[in-house]
This record gives structure tokens, C-alpha cells and sequence, in this order.
């Protein structure tokens, strides 16, 4: 079968012929039809601090995709033959003291599709069925393969209540977009994006933003504040991995108010908690992967609903081969999301 590999410890990716996996006996084949490009493919391909620390090659890349059953191991009970699925890319271990309480999602033993085992940019995969999700039939399969950074924004946002609140998302990228319908779907009274990237701002307007702000021409912090009554945000939602946008949130929510963080930052953040977090009385959340399943139901209830149309959001689709293409936009800031049909 034909696959996106990264084949050495250096810059670049290959499109190339590998064996087509095998299963286990608690495992399933899958038929890729679509994948999508995720940043962290981006960061495997251009080989940053952080792929060099955690990934090994050689290895298929991707992680989000849609596909179809076509063979099962004989242990599996869940899935059958031709059903339409998608999977959780955080594969637990499911004995472990985070499995056990609850919290998979960061599991102690945890492995991650496209890093650590074989992932979603080929035309098949293999998977064990306790990370597959049945797909709703009126989801589409462009939809279908962008739920997996879908739950990324609804955990973000969803952290706690929004609605009626004031909302400042810091970076326009998917999935802070995919947050900007999140938001609005559920409430949210005010909601201001922040992105240095215009084309990506224009689309967060399509998403549900009141107020899109460029920080590269302006000053974030007084319009904020003028939009909130000088009371600042409720609710700051960091998607960006930039510690000037973070800092901009500490400066500009409410006393009292909830930062949720899902960016990741190259170096070390230096704060200074006891002005902006402790007598603040601020509540800051990490957020890793997806409540494993929760946040699948959410994601399928919201899109199967028509509560959040994430199209304006998937600006581009290429063949699998043509993958470099979408890097390259995504790299430029050119793109919303990439998806690829297999």
C-alpha cells in the first residue's frame, strides 16, 4: 500500500510503498478515505524541537481520518465489517491509575496514532477497537475526518460554562476556529479572536467571532477591555503556543475568570502568579487530547445537529500524494483546514 512516512531524522516526509499492516486478535482494518493534516504532522515534517524529542522514525504519519471497517480480529466485538469510523489517536493502556479514574487521556503507558504506531496517512491502518468511534450516518466524511481536533476545541471551551460569557480566543488556527463556532453554538455573549494571520481572522468572522483583532497592527489589550466594560474576559481560551498571546490573556481577563490552554510553546513560560493568577483568583486548565468519550458524543451531537458548520474552516482537500501541498499552506498560514482523500 501507498503511505506518508517519515523515514529519517531530518526535514521532509516520503510518499512510498510499505507492507499493509496486519491485525491482532482485538484489532481492525481499516480503508482509509480521508485523512487530515494536524500541526503536529507539520512539526514531524519540518523536524522542530519538539518532533526531535518525541518522535521516531521511520514511521506513518496522520492521525485524524475517516474510514471504513474491512477486517476484524476474532476478539473483537464492538465494530463490524463496513461500518464507518473515525478512532481516539490517544491509545490507553487501560490499567493504568489514570485509565482507572478516569482519565485515559493521559494515560501513564500512552501512545499516540501517527507518533508512536503506525497512523492514518495510507491507505490502511490497523487499530485496536476499544479507540474506534462509530460515525453518525449524517455526518460526512470531510466532517468526520476533522473530529478528533473538533474535541480539542470543545474540551477547551467546554472546560466550564460559557454560556453568556466573554469569551478572547488567542490563535485562529483549526482548531481555535472550530472553538469560535463552539463558542458561539453554546452561548457565549461576546466572543474576540486574536490571530496575526487576516485570512484566518476573516474566517473566524464566518465562525461566530464578534470582534477579530490582529496583533501585529494594533495592541490587543485596550480594545479588549473597551469591548468588556473595562471588566476584561471571562473566559480566555490559548491556542496559539505564543507566551506575548498568553501573556495578553493574563492582562485582559476578569478577575476571577477561567483560562483554558491548549497551545503548545517551544521554550519555558515564565508568569508572574501571584499579579496575574493568584490574587486574581484565575483558574487555569491544561488541556491534552478528548475525555474519552464524552467529548466524541459532543462532537457528534454538534455537528450532526448543524449547531457548528465547520465548512468555511476546511478550505482545501488534495490527493494523499499531493500531501507536501498542504503542509506547505499550512506552514504559510495560508489554509484552514487540510484534509486528504486517500
Amino acid at each position: 500500500m501507498k503511505a506518508v512516512v517519515k523515514t529519517k531524522r531530518t526535514k521532509g516526509m516520503e510518499f512510498i510503498k510499505v507492507p499493509a499492516p496486519r491485525i491482532g486478535p482485538r484489532d481492525v482494518l481499516i480503508k482509509v478515505t480521508f485523512a487530515s493534516i494536524c500541526g503536529t504532522d507539520v512539526h514531524i515534517h519540518d523536524w522542530t524541537r519538539w518532533a526531535r524529542h518525541r518522535f521516531t522514525p521511520p514511521r506513518i504519519i496522520g492521525h485524524e481520518f475517516v474510514g471504513n471497517v474491512k477486517k476484524i480480529g476474532d476478539e473483537v466485538t464492538q465494530v463490524n465489517v463496513s461500518d464507518r469510523v473515525s478512532a481516539e489517536s490517544h491509545i490507553s493502556c487501560g490499567g493504568c491509575y489514570q485509565c482507572r479514574t478516569g482519565y485515559s487521556e493521559v494515560c501513564k503507558n500512552l501512545r499516540l496514532l501517527g507518533v508512536d504506531h503506525d497512523g492514518a496517512c495510507a491507505e490502511y491502518l490497523t487499530l485496536p477497537e476499544h479507540v474506534l468511534w462509530k460515525n453518525y450516518p449524517n455526518i460526512p466524511d470531510e466532517w468526520a475526518a476533522i473530529q478528533e481536533p473538533f474535541g480539542n476545541a470543545i474540551d477547551t471551551v467546554m472546560t466550564e460554562d460559557v454560556s453568556a460569557k466573554t469569551v478572547l480566543i488567542l490563535g485562529a488556527g483549526p482548531i481555535g476556529l472550530f472553538a469560535t463556532g463552539i463558542a458561539r453554538a453554546s452561548g457565549a455573549s461576546l466572543i474576540i479572536v486574536s490571530d496575526p494571520n487576516n485570512y484566518r481572522l476573516n474566517i473566524s468572522k464566518k465562525m461566530g467571532a464578534h470582534i477579530a483583532l490582529n496583533p501585529k497592527k494594533q495592541d490587543i489589550i485596550p480594545p479588549v477591555l473597551e469591548a468588556t466594560n473595562n471588566n476584561g474576559v471571562d473566559v480566555v481560551l490559548e491556542f496559539s503556543g505564543n507566551t506575548q498571546a498568553l501573556n495578553q490573556g493574563l492582562k485582559t481577563i476578569t478577575p476571577g475568570g477561567r483560562i483554558s490552554i491548549l497551545g503548545i510553546y517551544e521554550k519555558s513560560v515564565s508568569i508572574d502568579l501571584n499579579k496575574e493568577v493568584i490574587f486574581k483568583k484565575i483558574r487555569i486548565y491544561g488541556i491534552t487530547g478528548r475525555k474519552v468519550f464524552s467529548t466524541w458524543h459532543k462532537t457528534s451531537r454538534f455537528l450532526s445537529s448543524g449547531l457548528v458548520d465547520p465548512s468555511p474552516i476546511i478550505t482545501h482537500q488534495f490527493p494523499l500524494k499531493d500531501y507536501e501541498k498542504g503542509i506547505k499552506l499550512m506552514r504559510d498560514g495560508k489554509c484552514g483546514k487540510v484534509i486528504l482523500k486517500v
